[in-house]
């Protein structure tokens, strides 16, 4: 079938990204996408629904086999079924990772600005952040962020336990590529890290680009890797709560086996598993429509920033549907108070849009916000062009 992604979908009363913002405003901020999800994922749901019935439900070995399948087509990367373990959600199960594969009083190595769980999943596991700073680079009104490895290495010290990488990378839109992996991953075996790969958006690729799993470099690397997808991102099922991870060092998934029986963390539901299985073996079609819809949606959004906001600087995402702003030049008022989901305050009250703050991602995002396109392209004007009449009113751009 053909899926039309300029239907606008209402979804006050059903989502957190709207309802957590007044009526008027055009929520840009949290990372889910406004579209309809795949309709083989709906119809599935709605079977089980017919089914009647509403019990644990912890495996699916048809998932397991489709996953296997998934990646070995998409990345010649040989995985076994039972090196799968599924989860409730990835953003909860960083801190299992951290927890995982460290003590307390270890520090965990991450590129900043990142995902802002990221940032508090070492701490409540009495951890410490050891940030990498990302270095931002401006081109001709765009925005690239690069990898730094000297201070990457130098970030590491004998207290180190784990790499907590992004890949690609929210909030900065990179796909990091196989040469920044390869020598991301051999400063890490050379420093004995574990290394925990957050993959949740390598579907939601740009321009014709292709994903390589951190894992699949070696079986040097597999081993002292685990990497977290989930079908929540590239097939908008975030509220399903399902992810899983991929472990292939036999003494480390044990280990995680043994957590999940103690702490439950590997309580999944029915309809998380229902959905992910459709969304995987079924869902192919829709993403295929998908991607070109939002590369016009980053193109729309990149161009009209070169011709409009010509001093902010911004991302052109290699991957996610994520755009990153630099704003330290547009003399925009920084927030007074905190606002739930950290949405900035100027463009929330002078435009009624919701954008993310920047200083939630950590080091290096202060000065930044960040903006979901994943919306109708009718909805993503109508965003821009309040922006514009409010910057414009104020004179900061």
């Amino acid at each position: 079938m053909t899926y039309n992604f300029d239907t606008p979908i209402d979804r006050h009363g059903f989502s957190a990204k709207w309802d957590f913002v007044p009526s008027n405003v055009i929520p840009m901020w949290v990372a889910d996408m406004d579209f309809r999800s795949p309709e083989p994922v709906i119809q599935a749901m709605h079977a089980r629904v017919e089914h009647g019935t509403f019990g644990y439900d912890f495996d699916s070995p048809a998932l397991r086999e489709t996953l296997v399948e998934r990646m070995a087509s998409r990345y010649g990367w040989q995985v076994k079924a039972d090196e799968i373990f599924f989860l409730p959600g990835l953003a909860y199960s960083l801190g299992v990772m951290c927890q995982l594969t460290g003590e307390p009083g270890t520090g965990v190595l991450m590129q900043t600005p990142v995902y802002h769980p990221f940032l508090v999943a070492p701490p409540n596991n009495k951890q410490f952040v050891q940030a990498a700073e990302l270095v931002c680079v401006h081109e001709n009104g765009r925005v690239r962020y690069e990898i730094d490895f000297d201070a990457f290495e130098h970030a590491i010290t004998p207290e180190t336990s784990l790499f907590l990488m992004c890949n690609p990378h929210n909030p900065v839109g990179r796909m990091w590529t196989r040469a920044e992996l390869e020598r991301m991953a051999e400063i890490c075996l050379r420093h004995d890290l574990y290394i925990c790969s957050d993959e949740i958006h390598c579907d939601l690729l740009m321009d014709g680009r292709s994903h390589t799993p951190i894992a699949s470099l070696s079986p040097e690397v597999a081993d002292r890797t685990i990497t977290m997808m989930a079908p929540s991102k590239t097939f908008n099922l975030p509220g399903l709560g399902l992810g899983f991870a991929i472990i292939q060092n036999a003494d480390l998934l044990n280990k995680l086996r043994g957590m999940g029986m103690r702490h439950e963390i590997a309580h999944v539901t029915a309809m998380g598993l229902t959905a992910a299985l459709a969304a995987y073996r079924d869902g192919q079609a829709w993403l295929d429509e998908l991607l070109p819809y939002l590369r016009e949606n980053r193109d729309t959004l990149t161009d009209y920033f070169a011709e409009h906001f010509p001093q902010i600087g911004i991302t052109s995402p290699e991957a996610t549907y994520l755009a990153w702003m630099d704003i330290r030049d547009a003399n925009i008022p920084a927030n007074t108070k905190d606002l739930p989901g950290a949405v900035n305050e100027f463009f929330l009250n002078q435009a009624q849009v919701a954008l993310q703050e920047g200083k939630i991602f950590g080091q290096g995002g202060a000065g930044f916000l960040r903006l979901n396109y994943g919306c109708t392209r009718a909805t993503l004007l109508e965003a821009l062009e309040r922006m514009r009449l409010v910057l414009d009113r104020h004179s900061l751009v």
